[in-house]
């Protein structure tokens, strides 16, 4: 049978990208957490939970981006070009938040630690809602013109459906990071946590649904995957037109995973089982991602100006030989990535608990 290596390169992108939003995204919601805590002892607990971890997490996004620009260059180059400024925000929050992790107890000085703990809070909130933003631009498309490139402004891309995005992103990170701070946590701060996630968890539940709803209204064309045999014309022209059955399957599959995912975490949680939970959450975060890749595949920039002018897994590839050859390159390095990560949590599995070297 002949590999469909732009197929198989949209799945690997998308695959790092889950990876990166399920590990990053505790982080962050640590950070969109950790003002909410007044005591200092907590929020170095909250700190020392991600400290061992937060920069390995950051690995999966590096791939992730060495992975679109290798494979898709053309979506690369366009995506950079149209979320410029949004881009420099993100990489000026990731550096912010990451120096205020490791200055913030430098100093005894009170002023000092409640400087760096707004930074760390302020880069994580900003670096989710951007995440969230660049997503809802995606799904309802970009002002791309015929030369590929981005026609309109910073202020455009923050419409009202992508700064709703940000914000369930925000809410989705802040739940993450909640219910990975009661595995990390023990006695009253752990009780807090279990409060925040008490009110967190709703207003997820409420944000989900509205926004589903809103993305079924302004975006029908999402819904093309999920039906069996109509999958989106451009795929006649490859292999997945003989597949559009399975991917249908597929696509209904997450959705039922969704939907159970998002039901066991508060039941996990009763049930006192925090890793269950944490896995639940994940699971949740996992279907989102992969929903957002189905309901746009095989597109992966759509032109709000011209469909023609949208970037799909074809024509913003590289060609054959390169894609085939970093192919059998992933399939080397990858499991290291994950043996890596596997490590590091292992190492550090258990309650947080501060010592001399602790942050």
């Amino acid at each position: 049978m002949e590999w469909d290596f732009n197929v198989i390169w949209y799945i690997i992108v998308g695959v790092l990208l889950v990876g990166y939003a399920i590990l990053d995204g505790f982080d962050f919601g640590v950070g969109i957490l950790h003002l909410f805590t007044k005591n200092d002892h907590d929020r170095r607990i909250m700190l020392n939970s991600i400290g061992p971890v937060w920069d390995g997490n950051e690995v999966w996004l590096v791939t992730a981006g060495g992975a679109l620009f290798a494979a898709f260059p053309e979506v690369y180059a366009t995506a950079f070009s149209g979320f410029y400024l949004a881009f420099m925000l993100l990489l000026f929050s990731l550096i912010f938040r990451a120096v205020s992790i490791e200055f913030r107890s430098k100093e005894e000085n009170k002023k000092w630690r409640q400087f760096w703990d707004v930074s760390f809070s302020a880069g994580s909130l900003l670096a989710s809602f951007l995440f969230g933003v660049a997503i809802g631009n995606a799904v309802i498309g970009m002002n791309i013109g015929a030369d590929l490139e981005y026609q309109g402004t910073f202020l455009a891309l923050l419409n009202p459906y992508s700064l709703l995005c940000g914000v369930f992103t925000v809410t989705m990170f802040a739940l993450q990071g909640s219910v990975y701070l009661n595995i990390k946590t023990e006695g009253e701060l752990q009780k807090q946590v279990l409060g925040w996630f008490k009110v967190i968890f709703p207003v997820f539940v409420v944000l989900f649904l509205i926004l589903t709803g809103i993305t079924v209204m302004q975006r029908p064309e999402m819904l093309a995957n999920f039906s069996f045999g109509k999958i989106k014309s451009l795929a006649s022209h490859s292999l997945i037109a003989h597949y559009s059955t399975e991917i249908s399957i597929v696509a209904w599959l997450v959705v039922s995973l969704n939907v159970l995912s998002i039901a066991n975490i508060p039941r996990a949680i009763a049930k006192g089982k925090p890793y269950f939970a944490f896995f639940s959450s994940s699971c949740t975060i996992a279907a989102l991602v992969s929903l957002f890749a189905l309901g746009i595949f095989p597109n992966m920039l759509i032109s709000s100006a011209n469909p023609d002018f949208s970037l799909n897994i074809y024509n913003g590839s590289s060609s054959q030989y390169t894609l085939r050859t970093m192919f059998f390159i992933a399939i080397w390095g990858m499991p290291f990535v994950i043996a890596y990560t596997s490590l590091i949590y292992w190492t550090y599995r258990g309650k947080t608990v501060l010592n001399e070297h602790s942050y």
